[in-house]
């Protein structure tokens, strides 16, 4: 674990985009409503991560807990005798393809004890992610999947369900920059009818707007956890015209406003 530390360290030292993200709080963070919009790894570096209405999901450092693309879980994280401080990585669906799933059985999450061998293979993946092309980068982390398959959590190939629209809704945004799209423009860009737009978001029981607000938030949530950037910034990143119409919908989707979030980064 000390090696794979000091890779992240590292990389973090250097001004460069990364793969992975990494969570940390001097304070407990309590969050509500957290979408995952993708299958998402995570492991705890240091501290506790509590997850679920009841904190049924519990992740001790050393532990790691996969989530799958579920809509939206609770979450705490909990410093202990260091600072809380987690390693995430989130997956496409094709980089599940070689995984061997079982579609009937499709699971919400698992926890894991991290071998020294998985370890070392996080080790390659934060290491070579400084510096290899995209490509190296996908099949590294194809690579992760298949660790954890063969040292036996079978249920890696159920994280994912068949593709859904609202997913690639959600990366059209994300790719956009929320910069204004009118619904035609979607349309033409995701190569169907509004019509069948809507039909199949609402067989998904989502929206168009519901995307949209989700991967707002999700961008906004991940800007305030990993970067220093101004909250009036986060909130023009994601759209938001302004930083008090940004507040109000952070603190009612996550029951806590992006300055207290920022509060418990920080030592007093």
């Amino acid at each position: 674990m000390n090696n794979l530390v000091s890779s992240i360290q590292e990389n973090a030292s250097k001004n460069i985009s990364l793969p992975y993200s990494i969570y940390s709080s001097v304070y407990e963070q309590k969050l509500l409503n957290v979408p995952i919009a993708k299958p998402l790894f995570v492991l705890v570096l240091s501290g506790r991560k509590e997850l679920g209405n009841d904190r049924e999901i519990l992740c001790r450092t050393g532990q790691f807990v996969f989530l799958s693309d579920r809509p939206s879980i609770d979450m705490r994280n909990v410093p202990l005798d260091e600072n809380y401080r987690a390693l995430l990585i989130d997956f496409e669906y094709q980089d599940f393809a070689d995984i061997p799933s079982n579609c009937a059985s499709k699971a919400d999450y698992f926890v894991g004890d991290s071998s020294s061998d998985f370890i070392e293979c996080l080790n390659q993946f934060i290491r070579c992610s400084a510096w290899a092309p995209q490509e190296v980068i996908s099949s590294r982390k194809k690579e992760l999947l298949m660790m954890l398959y063969l040292q036996g959590f079978a249920d890696v190939g159920n994280m994912i369900g068949k593709p859904k629209v609202s997913h690639a809704l959600y990366d059209l945004y994300i790719d956009q920059s929320f910069n204004e799209i009118t619904t035609a423009s979607i349309c033409s860009l995701l190569a169907m009818s509004e019509s069948t737009l809507r039909r199949k978001l609402s067989s998904e029981g989502t929206s168009i707007q519901e995307v949209k607000d989700k991967a707002k938030l999700s961008t906004a949530l991940s800007l305030l956890q990993t970067t220093d950037i101004p909250i009036n910034q986060v909130a023009e990143k994601c759209g938001y015209q302004s930083q008090s119409r940004f507040t109000d919908r952070f603190k009612k989707h996550f029951n806590i406003t992006p300055s207290e979030l920022r509060k418990t980064q920080m030592k007093d």
